[in-house]
């Protein structure tokens, strides 16, 4: 028969004695708790003093492993185009969402986040397409030549060949509407709303498309993904806090610093190599339909997403430059809608070209 007097063991539960050990273990915990706390607190000023380059490693550590777990969410049924324009964007681009929210918050300049984004989107376009183009190749369409491939599989490529395409022309959509909203010279913040529902809208499109192929091929997602988006989140959550602290340590600096004076430029650089990261494993990994919708899909959150969450904070003033960033954007997009359209494919010689302009485009349009 059970005591109940004494029905925990250590734990008596005559008059009081019970709730006085109860009380004990609770105090020990929470000392055991805050002691943790302050060991990690104490860990992490230890690291902070380190800034920047602690910062700049949370930002890449956090940025690559939310690069991995997309890699977790392809295997689990998120494929194709789909995953490229609507999952990796919001891992690869979150930097730049958070670049330009922080950025409006702690009352910088439009200017930068302009050339940031511009940077970031030829960047996607040129160097990091051209350049796994340049080692691996990049066949979107199967190999009409070899009979050794499924119908179905062809078929599925066809597909999101399709969908790369309307990606594609998206892109010319974004841009003008960019251009069009700044050609009084600023964009204000009914310019952002604008360009923020533009994106919004584009990102229900991708959500029903997913839902239709779920229910065509009559399955459903494990509840892991779930799991996996959690750990997208708290990834996030280290790149957000990675980005504003150096954004934080470079404003403070203020003019007069190179960095301070190249913010814009040097942070669209920093940001694409989480998609560099994407493009060069997708390309050794014969994906060049998802090498193309995660570099496209990049460049649809800095324009219009970044550029209009910035306008909502403040009103951004157009700087010259931009015009000849949205037309090397342009011209980059055509080039990639006639190689995926007409020949399917994007050969060597043409992604060296494409590096090379690169390195044109920053040193002639940004950097001279």
């Amino acid at each position: 028969m059970i005591d109940g007097r004494n029905w925990w063991p250590g734990i008596p539960m005559n008059d009081t004695g019970f709730l006085d050990s109860l009380l004990g273990i609770l105090n020990a915990m929470s000392a055991n708790l805050k002691a943790g706390l302050a060991r990690l607190d104490g860990l992490w000023r230890f690291f902070s003093a380190l800034d920047p380059w602690f910062s700049l490693a949370l930002f890449l550590a956090c940025s690559m492993l939310m690069v991995y777990r997309l890699n977790v969410l392809e295997r689990k049924g998120l494929e194709g185009t789909v995953l490229g324009t609507l999952v990796m964007p919001y891992a690869s681009g979150f930097p730049n969402l958070v670049f330009a929210y922080s950025l409006g918050r702690q009352g910088g300049s439009g200017a930068v986040i302009v050339e940031n984004c511009i940077v970031n989107n030829v960047t996607n376009l040129t160097l990091l397409i051209g350049l796994p183009a340049l080692i691996w190749g990049l066949n979107v369409l199967p190999n009409r030549s070899v009979r050794n491939v499924r119908p179905s599989a062809s078929k599925l490529q066809q597909l999101n060949t399709l969908s790369l395409m309307l990606t594609l022309v998206a892109l010319f959509f974004f841009t003008g509407a960019l251009w069009a909203l700044g050609r009084d010279g600023r964009l204000d913040f009914g310019d952002g709303l604008v360009l923020v529902g533009l994106f919004l809208f584009w990102q229900v499109l991708h959500v029903f498309d997913v839902l239709k192929y779920n229910i065509h091929q009559r399955r459903s997602l494990p509840w892991t993904v779930f799991v996996d988006v959690l750990l997208v989140v708290i990834l996030g959550a280290g790149v957000l806090s990675g980005i504003d602290r150096l954004v934080a340590w470079v404003m403070a600096l203020g003019p007069g610093f190179i960095l301070y004076d190249q913010l814009g430029i040097l942070s669209g650089c920093l940001m694409v190599l989480p998609n560099a990261v994407l493009a060069m494993y997708y390309a050794w990994a014969r994906r060049a339909d998802i090498v193309y919708s995660s570099q496209v899909g990049d460049g649809h959150i800095c324009i219009p997403m970044c550029i209009g969450l910035f306008a909502l904070f403040s009103v951004i003033q157009v700087p010259d430059r931009m015009v000849l960033g949205i037309l090397v954007i342009l011209g980059a997009g055509l080039l990639h809608l006639f190689f995926v359209a007409i020949v399917g494919r994007l050969p060597r010689f043409m992604g060296a070209l494409l590096t090379i302009a690169y390195g044109v485009f920053l040193y002639t349009g940004f950097m001279g």
